[in-house]
């Protein structure tokens, strides 16, 4: 979609939220209606092939980045997993409950630079699951001779966003009914030159986590829910 017409759209839904704020103000955090979502609790310890490590190396992460990430989000999740193979895949999620304005999630493709990795690419991407398809994004980066690709989409409430028309979209939804958007970013990575090797492996570990997990759980990870019927 061309940036003027992202614009245009933003506009009109911009206004048209502004009308409806008087009908219904959001008051009420979206992550206040329903269970409680823990991501500790949320994401096991082991599933499929996959278990967690028990020790896991040092990250490095500068007093300014975090202070910004303790705004942004109010749970954090990072592990590290590997299966039978020696496979190493990296687990970050972060949760924030209220996503408005200066409050949106801080995306790779800016923290990563930020932590002085290079950006070497970055594609929007469909990424297939037993439960349906992601709207993701691939990111090729580097540091010196470490090789990092990642993959990682947000969502929010529980649904996970193309782009920023369709993220408002859900936020003047949430509005109507008085909520205020909270928001999942869920992130993989893994050290690893191939990155075709790399990107695979993330698929194979998210589609095991999502299988894992329980409904509810698993549409407010990705956006999906029940396997798709003839799947």
């Amino acid at each position: 979609m061309k940036p003027l017409t992202v614009s245009i759209i933003l506009a009109i839904l911009m206004g048209s939220a502004s009308v409806a704020g008087f009908v219904a103000r959001p008051s009420t955090k979206a992550a206040q209606v329903g269970p409680r979502f823990v991501l500790e609790d949320t994401v096991p310890h082991q599933f499929g092939d996959w278990h967690e490590l028990a020790e896991r190396g040092a990250r490095v992460v500068d007093p300014g980045t975090k202070q910004l990430l303790d705004k942004l989000y109010s749970q954090m999740l990072t592990r590290t997993y590997v299966n039978s193979r020696g496979y190493q895949v990296m687990l970050s999620l972060a949760y924030g409950d209220d996503q408005r304005g200066g409050l949106a999630a801080h995306k790779p493709e800016v923290c990563y630079p930020a932590q002085g990795f290079t950006l070497l690419g970055l594609n929007e991407v469909q990424l297939a699951t037993p439960f349906g398809d992601i709207a993701a994004k691939r990111l090729s980066t580097s540091m010196g001779v470490r090789k990092e690709p990642v993959t990682y989409w947000f969502a929010v409430g529980d649904t996970a966003i193309k782009n920023k028309v369709q993220q408002r979209l859900v936020e003047i939804k949430l509005s109507l009914t008085g909520q205020i958007p909270d928001g999942l970013l869920f992130r993989v990575s893994s050290i690893d030159e191939n990155t075709a090797g790399a990107f695979a492996a993330q698929d194979q570990f998210i589609a095991d986590l999502l299988a894992a997990v329980p409904v509810d759980e698993r549409k407010r990870l990705s956006g999906l829910g029940n396997k798709p019927a003839g799947g």
